[in-house]
């Protein structure tokens, strides 16, 4: 994620994009509600559920706490299992490592299962340019790479696409029937494509859900198994994960696991949770710990705790205005609401809109299994970007004004009493305009024939 070298995100306009098309947005608020509602089955079915998500995040917020005495106890321990440990700083610093680290193994082919970190850093592009062809393994990863598109969800990263979508993407990448869009066609079209890449591959690289600095273990959370395949089919195999990740126990593993997966897809467990603490007989394993701005946030009183997130995309599914809005029109690696209180920690300037892409109706913190305060740091990254200056004009021009009335009470009165004889009266092409902007997916609410506070002192003066 490169600071400062776009344009500002204008998630209204991205948004207003999404929303034109119905059959699309209809099954991404359908889908990810489901998702939604099948967490709080799993929640229901758990009696320990809230016990949980206090030890998480009493974990995280403990091993935060200690981060740099956890990440040397791993390097220690992922060293003597074997493992070349490599730090970087910045995205661009891990790129170089990756690169170095292919080179020098003669690596030209590349797969990797999902990761976020990697798309954060920019990494596939760069290697690109280098002459390192890289083939992503996660079925949703395969799709978004097929179609030049970055992932829009941090779990399910093709969610906002119909199998039509998908099925046109692999006639014109992979071949198959551009019509045949059953599920099990596609999955095994893509799967058959990409075995044999798989095969091929003089190097594989994956993720990390978490690092376990006691035993320095990394563990691979998937549905797919293609982080299994992508580890230990190539002789080599690079670790790319970022520095918070550390948990300090293997027992502490269990409160997460039983959290992730019934948190992220409605499951009680992944399909494989996959342990590797060093490289496959007769091959080598490489870790990159990757900081990132991540210390430069550890720092930040208001939002260090953004930290503990373990990625498992609650707060998107639950999200309104996330399923209703697609993750691509955050235009950033992090969508939704932890991407709204993340971005803006690498460039504010940039991601100034995300945090008003929000309600403030506190359902992502209501759901996060480490329990992150998100709402309220949204509400943070709200001041702090007005008080920097970085809203738009209009938007500026409105809040003082809205300010001045909010501010007197015999200005605020009259201006709802002329706003309900307004909508009362007035034609509907007046009241419809581009100055509306409720007005442009709603109907305007039918205003009462008088305000609470008259109706209050009516009733006061009766006796």
């Amino acid at each position: 994620m490169s600071p400062e070298t776009h344009e500002p995100v204008d998630h209204a306009a991205a948004a207003a994009r999404f929303i034109a098309d119905a059959p699309h947005l209809a099954f991404h608020d359908t889908r990810l509600w489901e998702l939604r509602q099948k967490r709080d089955g799993q929640m229901h079915g758990v009696p320990e559920w809230e016990t949980l998500r206090d030890l998480a995040s009493a974990i995280k917020e403990h091993t935060l706490s200690r981060l740099a005495e956890y990440l040397e106890q791993f390097e220690a321990q992922a060293i003597a299992n074997g493992v070349q440990v490599h730090w970087a700083r910045d995205g661009a610093e891990h790129n170089a490592i990756v690169l170095r680290i292919l080179r020098e193994n003669n690596a030209k082919t590349l797969v990797k299962s999902k990761s976020m970190l990697t798309e954060e850093c920019e990494m596939s592009p760069f290697l690109a340019q280098h002459g390192i062809t890289i083939t992503e393994t996660d079925l949703g990863e395969r799709i978004q790479q097929l179609d030049d598109e970055p992932p829009s969800h941090i779990v399910v990263p093709a969610v906002h696409k119909l199998r039509t979508d998908v099925a046109r993407v692999f006639a014109r990448r992979i071949g198959g029937d551009p019509e045949n869009t059953d599920a099990h066609y596609l999955a095994e079209h893509c799967r058959v494509t990409t075995r044999p890449l798989m095969l091929d591959a003089d190097a594989g690289l994956t993720g990390a859900n978490f690092l376990v600095a006691e035993t320095g273990a990394m563990v691979v959370c998937t549905n797919e198994g293609n982080a299994d395949l992508s580890a230990n089919l190539p002789p080599l195999h690079i670790v790319s994960v970022g520095i918070e990740k550390l948990i300090p126990r293997q027992a502490d593993l269990g409160v997460f696991v039983r959290l992730l997966s019934r948190s992220a897809l409605g499951s009680p467990i992944t399909q494989y949770t996959s342990h590797f603490r060093g490289a496959r007989d007769g091959g080598r394993m490489h870790i990159v710990l990757v900081d990132n701005g991540r210390s430069k946030r550890l720092g930040q009183a208001e939002f260090w705790t953004s930290l503990k997130c373990i990625r498992c995309g609650a707060c998107m599914n639950t999200c309104p205005v996330y399923r209703r809005s697609g993750g691509l029109s955050y235009g950033a690696v992090y969508s939704g609401p932890i991407g709204a209180i993340i971005n803006p920690a690498y460039d504010p300037a940039r991601y100034a809109a995300l945090p008003f892409a929000s309600t403030l109706n506190g359902s992502c913190t209501q759901v996060c299994p480490v329990r992150i305060n998100i709402h309220e740091q949204l509400y943070a990254w709200r001041r702090i970007i007005a008080a920097g200056g970085l809203l738009p004009g209009k938007k500026r021009l409105v809040m003082r004004l809205a300010g001045v009335v909010l501010g007197s009470p015999a200005l605020y009165r009259l201006s709802t009493a002329l706003a309900r004889t307004a909508v009362r009266i007035l034609p509907r092409g007046l009241l419809y305009t581009r100055l509306n902007g409720w007005g442009r997916d709603r109907e305007l609410p039918t205003p009462p024939s008088e305000s609470f506070a008259s109706w209050h002192a009516r009733r006061k003066k009766a006796g």
